[in-house]
């Protein structure tokens, strides 16, 4: 039975805050969470996506992180936890880790190997089917990596998903507008009552107009406001006020993303921005990410300050 009945709104993918010798900074993830959580319109605080860096943690921190941000919105707001392993057995163990931490839904990844190797159809379903077994109580959310990837699922694949009944959202990020639209339609003939997120960070509106359901972004964790100002807009049909809350973002958009996909350095200028915002108190970033060099710095703050949202 599925223990979240609300996939439809914003969901951020929390940063990690780690401490200046870049241990996991429990009070500052704790406060983070809470304030994600105060915002109205977030539905939900996901654990363990790239935004939090988790290539950087180990299976022991990834479920710490977990356990955290659960402990702290019990009774609050629900945790979904990223999964991202190579194969059925560790994804089996991450998943049971994730529910004992407190994860109420899971946001499968693709396994990484997939990426030089390739998959099959069958390898995806068996993948997502090993995780269902291992924690049955736990809706799944797939997690659509980009068009030009060798991760990528077909539309055909993502209808299959949407038929399980344990798998009750999508997070989308295709990158490939043609593609993105195809999948969408495919995935609400198949079943129209799954969620689709948009994870399309550095292109939002263009994302959001095209008949999802919210987004589940890493940018959430920076300007959840801004975001959630955005999909609002959106609903009501107002394009008007919708491109004026993105003319605010693009900046900050730009200075974050640097006009590409998302990447390390790009999660590392985005927790830069979070500290001139006064989101959290340090941007330290786990090697061999690279934080921002002073150029990067200095777009970060005009943007900060041009979205009135400069506090160092």
């Amino acid at each position: 039975m599925a223990r979240i009945q609300n996939y439809r709104g914003i969901i951020p993918a929390i940063s990690c805050p780690f401490t200046p010798d870049h241990k996991i900074d429990e009070p500052s993830l704790r406060k983070l969470a809470s304030w994600l959580a105060s915002h109205d319109g977030v539905v939900a605080v996901m654990t363990n996506g790239h935004t939090g860096e988790v290539f950087s943690l180990t299976a022991l921190e990834r479920a710490e992180v977990t356990r955290i941000v659960a402990h702290e919105l019990k009774g609050r707001m629900p945790v979904i936890s990223s999964i991202v392993c190579e194969g059925l057995a560790e994804a089996a163990e991450h998943a049971r880790a994730a529910k004992e931490a407190g994860a109420v839904a899971l946001d499968v990844m693709p396994p990484h190997h997939w990426l030089r190797f390739g998959f099959t159809p069958g390898h995806a379903l068996q993948y997502f089917d090993a995780i269902h077994k291992a924690v049955p109580d736990l809706d799944l959310v797939c997690h659509v990596y980009p068009a030009w990837t060798r991760a990528s699922y077909s539309s055909q694949l993502l209808a299959d998903l949407a038929r399980l009944p344990y798998l009750q959202a999508f997070k989308v990020g295709q990158r490939d507008m043609n593609k993105y639209a195809r999948d969408i339609k495919a995935i609400r003939e198949a079943d129209a009552s799954k969620s689709i997120l948009t994870c399309h960070d550095e292109y939002l509106l263009a994302s959001m107009v095209q008949g999802v359901d919210g987004a589940l972004v890493g940018f959430a964790t920076f300007i959840p406001q801004l975001i959630i100002d955005l999909w609002n807009a959106v609903k009501a049909g107002d394009l008007k006020k919708a491109m004026a809350i993105q003319d605010v973002i693009t900046p900050l958009k730009d200075a974050v993303y640097g006009g590409g996909e998302p990447t390390g350095e790009a999660h590392a200028r985005m927790k830069a921005g979070m500290y001139l915002a006064g989101v959290i108190a340090d941007p330290t970033v786990r090697p061999p990410t690279e934080a921002p060099n002073p150029r990067e710095m200095d777009e970060l703050v005009a943007a900060v300050r041009h979205a009135g949202l400069l506090a160092h």
